[in-house]
């Protein structure tokens, strides 16, 4: 994968996000908590660009209730967590690697994931979204991901399928976008969190989503 062009050519963005061809070499440092998860924290794509997937969202700081590592652990040792990410997926015409990838960008797997500007959740769902989306309740795990969801695939209609823009506009919201004539807004932030997503994107499709077994 070559980064670079994800923020140039938006063009050559959407076959580049569709057509991975899972042919990447992986630096990957893994921890193995209770259950067998596998936590991902560094990636490294075919060119050698490491990323460090566990770096925290320049945009928040995450505020949760206690036991975060715990509760983390649980909810990603348990089968249900896989089956709503499937089920969305399905609903929504999304892979379930876009899911897994978003959630891991957005909370690091944190249900109870707070941002100081009010996002929630595993999908970190603005209040506004929230709304839009119909979820009452954005730290009830299956809602929140039925939610993000369905705002994933709102944008991506609204932008042709063009998944680097799809994820600008989730980060920096839509208008953003819009201003910058439908292309990645000049933030480093949200230009940082695209290729984050889609780094953790290829990975998870390569094959290192973790084990719910």
């Amino acid at each position: 994968m070559n980064t670079t062009s994800y923020i140039g050519d938006t063009n050559n963005q959407r076959s580049m996000a569709y057509g991975i061809s899972g042919a990447f070499v992986l630096c990957l440092t893994m921890t193995i908590p209770v259950g067998k998860t596998t936590e991902l924290t560094r990636y490294a794509d075919r060119n050698g660009s490491v990323y460090a997937l566990n770096a925290p969202d320049e945009r928040m700081t995450i505020e949760t209730r206690e036991g975060k590592a715990a509760r983390r652990r649980t909810l990603m040792a348990d089968r249900r967590l896989a089956r709503t990410i499937q089920t969305a997926a399905q609903q929504h015409q999304l892979s379930p690697a876009l899911l897994w990838a978003v959630i891991k960008a957005e909370s690091n797997f944190d249900p109870a994931a707070i941002s100081r500007r009010g996002a929630a959740g595993l999908m970190q769902l603005m209040p506004s979204t929230a709304a839009f989306v119909k979820v009452n309740d954005p730290f009830n795990p299956a809602d929140n991901i039925r939610g993000g969801a369905q705002y994933l695939r709102y944008l991506l209609n609204r932008f042709n399928d063009n998944l680097p823009l799809a994820l600008a506009a989730y980060n920096a919201g839509e208008a953003h976008v819009r201003r910058s004539q439908d292309q990645i807004p000049p933030f480093p932030q949200t230009q940082h969190y695209v290729e984050k997503v889609l780094a953790l994107y290829d990975a998870f499709q390569s094959g290192m989503a973790p084990s719910l077994t």
